[in-house]
This record gives structure tokens, sequence and C-alpha cells, in this order.
């Protein structure tokens, strides 16, 4: 099918670099501590999506080659960012996967509650919007748990709609999507949550959820 079903999804992951990553953290964790959380949370992204049964490859965007240089040793493919901004690393990624993928899905790396199975459900639901209106794009959405940002983007075609990340983002790709024709799912779950302040690390330690897995 043209977008999605069982075709061939590409899970983009950006992370610009570990310096100075997740600066908000500041006050509960030092740079070289934020650091390995990063680090920590891109070998669980890339397992997972890698473990996936319905994507079909995994591609690391980033400005950082120690960066890279781990999600080739994890098993991704990689592609050091030439542009400036979330945003256009995305669409070079996009670009690089164009060809082969029939869908693209962003994740970003911090999102300790990721699990193969909640991307396989994910995509599902994108499969689902695909068989009830074959003919229009679909955009499949996991916003985050603030309720403005956005968690997870599955896009089938890849270029269906612009990435808008950032201030916003949740309304602004639903927008996007209704410009562009396209079946719009939110979906919620375990990718809804996400690590931003230190707040959110005690969220995730009283959820159970291990953000240091992957070390």
């Amino acid at each position: 099918m043209t977008g999605t079903g069982r075709g061939h999804i590409v899970a983009v992951v950006p992370v610009r670099s570990l310096s100075g990553a997740k600066s908000r953290l500041g006050e509960r964790l030092d740079a070289e501590e934020r650091a390995d959380l990063i680090l920590a949370l891109l070998r669980r992204t890339v397992r997972e999506a890698l473990d996936a049964s319905r994507l079909e490859g995994v591609v690391v965007v980033s400005m950082d080659d120690e960066l890279l240089r781990e999600a080739r040793a994890i098993g991704a493919a990689s592609l050091l960012q030439a542009t400036e901004g979330l945003n256009q690393g995305l669409d070079e990624a996009r670009a690089g996967v164009r060809a082969e993928a029939t869908a693209v899905l962003v994740l970003p790396v911090d999102l300790p509650g990721i699990s193969a199975s909640a991307l396989d459900e994910l995509v599902e639901a994108a499969e689902r919007a695909r068989r009830d209106e074959p003919e229009r794009p679909v955009v499949i959405l996991a916003p985050d748990h603030h309720g403005t940002g956005t968690n997870a983007l599955l896009v089938a075609p890849p270029d269906a709609i612009p990435f808008l990340f950032g201030e916003g983002s949740r309304a602004a790709h639903a927008s996007a999507a209704r410009a562009a024709g396209a079946s719009y799912v939110e979906v919620q779950g375990p990718l809804g949550f996400d690590l931003d302040t230190p707040e959110d690390l005690l969220e995730a330690d009283r959820r159970g959820l291990d953000h240091e897995a992957g070390r």
C-alpha cells in the first residue's frame, strides 16, 4: 500500500549532541550524568525500534560523531547532520530514506517508556487509518504528557506533511495534517511520557521506568 501497512517504515531518531544535552535537567544531573543519560536512552530507543516487528530500519541523525558511532554499534544506520535545527535534521533524514520508505516514524530519544510493542501498536493505528481511507495520507501522533508537544510522529508517505517540532508542535502537526487531507489519529500510552525536567525524572522513578537502562 502507498504510505503504510506492511510497507517499509523507517524510524528516525534525532539526537543533536551530548554536549549540553537536556540542560533543563541540570538541577539534578551534572553535564556528565546528562550525557550518560542520553547515551542510555539512545541505546534503549534504538534497540526497541530494531525489535519492533513492524519497523524495517532505524536511522539516527545527529551532529555528534560519538553518538553516531554508538548508534552504528547497536545496529542503526547513522546520518551526520549538516544543517542547524531539529526539523532541518529530520528533513535530511527523510530525504535519505524517501526512495525506499513508505513511512517515517520520528522518535525523540527521551521516552523512558518506549518498547517494541508500543511502537508496533502505533504502526497498527496507522494501518487501521489506512484501511478506513486508503487514498489519504496518514499522520499518527503521540502527544506529550503536557498535551502540547509531539513525542512520536508517523507520517505516510514520508513527505505528507512538514516536520514542525518545537513549541506547540501537537497543534502544528494536527493543522498540517488537516491541510494535507490526511487521516489524523492521536494515540495515548507509554510513548506519551518524556524526560524534560527534574520532576519528570522523579515521575519516571515513581512509575518504575528505569531511564538508565541500556548502559
